[in-house]
């Protein structure tokens, strides 16, 4: 790995742990602060609800620094905010803590992902920013996992210190290792915003918001979904997350390789296809120990790999407006994150089993594949157009 992505990769590995620390943590917290599992997973959502104010508003206030001071200053907003969320006394503080931890989310990785395309070996950009994604993947492999067997057998304000110090850790790495790049010059915020006046934007928007909500659906849920329907120990669910997490990792790293071979669009729409049909799978074979282990392998994989297409997707599409795009797309993936959390757990309030979440997630990914071959006709037409447009002019000129 290119030294200078270190740091890019260790933010991802804090905002990974904080991010689905929770979905493992919710039975232990719901029963430490006095409320339901449904709405202990409002908590979820609450950070999902930061990322989407967040982004776009920190990118807009931020923008004119350089990229390496902006990170830095997001990085120390995340380390604090998590402090906070460890000392909460109350749910409703928790809250608040978890919405304010959730405000540089969204901003870290557009700005980290413009750097990493910036640092990239030519060709290789969907590929560097995967890199920087794998810090999300080795946190559901060592941090969540970590994370959900310290709450489970000491304290769930402990995980969060753990976050507070991989934050304290990824401050230092960006001091170090992160190259100085120039500020945008001639910075016209106007211009930037003019991004989402195109259907296009707000195409890649509805595709991501509602496509990676079929995810969260099924994660948000797993703990409750792996110890009440398949039968597993609850002190089994760290090992559970790991597997997630080596399926999330491997599905980051072809994501990237497809994103660059084909195309962010054509990539993205192929796994949110696939994303449907695993959801549903997940829903039939998940009373059966040994099927459900494999399908959260392979859930992890397909839902992540979504995770670099999605991100150079509406980077391409923004020309002067990348870090602000690359910002919009991660409050639009957790826009996914609260939707995902808030439609899962439907059914769950009326009664069915832990299963049910998967059907609603099936049917949202379908959605958002739905939306993304809208977006590669779209792009199609506007070829062929532009086509047509150099054809006459060549011949009126010969």
């Amino acid at each position: 790995m290119n030294k200078n992505l270190i740091p890019l990769t260790l933010g991802g590995l804090g905002i990974g742990i904080t991010e689905f620390v929770m979905m493992g943590l919710l039975p232990d917290i719901s029963k430490d602060l006095n409320v339901t599992i449904p709405e202990a997973g409002h908590l979820i959502s609450a950070y999902a609800l930061g990322v989407v104010i967040g982004a776009p508003l920190l990118i807009m206030i931020a923008g004119k620094y350089p990229p390496k001071k902006i990170l830095i200053a997001l990085m120390v907003m995340f380390t604090v905010f998590n402090a906070f969320s460890a000392f909460a006394p109350t749910f409703n503080t928790l809250f608040v803590a978890r919405l304010l931890s959730g405000l540089p989310h969204g901003a870290f990785f557009g700005v980290g992902s413009v750097v990493a395309s910036r640092i990239a070996e030519k060709g290789k950009a969907a590929q560097a920013v995967s890199l920087m994604f794998m810090g999300l993947t080795i946190a559901n492999i060592v941090g969540v996992p970590l994370g959900t067997y310290i709450g489970h057998n000491f304290s769930w304000r402990i995980s969060f210190a753990v976050v507070v110090f991989v934050g304290l850790v990824t401050l230092l790495s960006l001091k170090l290792w992160l190259p100085a790049l120039e500020a945008t010059k001639n910075r016209d915020l106007k211009a930037e915003l003019s991004f989402f006046k195109k259907r296009e934007a707000w195409i890649i928007i509805v595709m991501i918001s509602i496509g990676t909500g079929g995810l969260f659906t099924w994660y948000s849920y797993i703990a409750p979904l792996m110890t009440d329907v398949a039968g597993f120990a609850s002190n089994s669910v760290t090992y559970i997350l790991m597997l997630a997490g080596f399926g999330m990792m491997v599905g980051n790293y072809i994501g990237g390789i497809l994103a660059d071979k084909f195309s962010p669009a054509k990539a993205s729409a192929a796994l949110l296809l696939t994303m449907v049909i695993t959801l549903i799978i997940v829903h039939f074979v998940s009373a059966n120990q040994p099927l459900a282990l494999i399908m959260t392998f392979i859930t992890g994989a397909v839902s992540f790999a979504l995770a670099a297409p999605i991100q150079m997707l509406m980077i391409q599409s923004a020309k002067g407006s990348e870090m602000l795009a690359a910002s919009a797309s991660q409050a639009s993936f957790n826009i996914g994150n609260a939707l995902g959390a808030f439609f899962g757990g439907l059914p769950l309030v009326y009664g069915f089993d832990y299963t049910a979440p998967a059907y609603v997630g099936a049917a949202m990914a379908l959605v958002g594949a739905f939306f993304a071959f809208w977006l590669i006709k779209r792009n199609a037409s506007k070829t062929e157009i532009a086509g047509s447009e150099i054809k006459e002019k060549y011949i009126l000129q010969h």
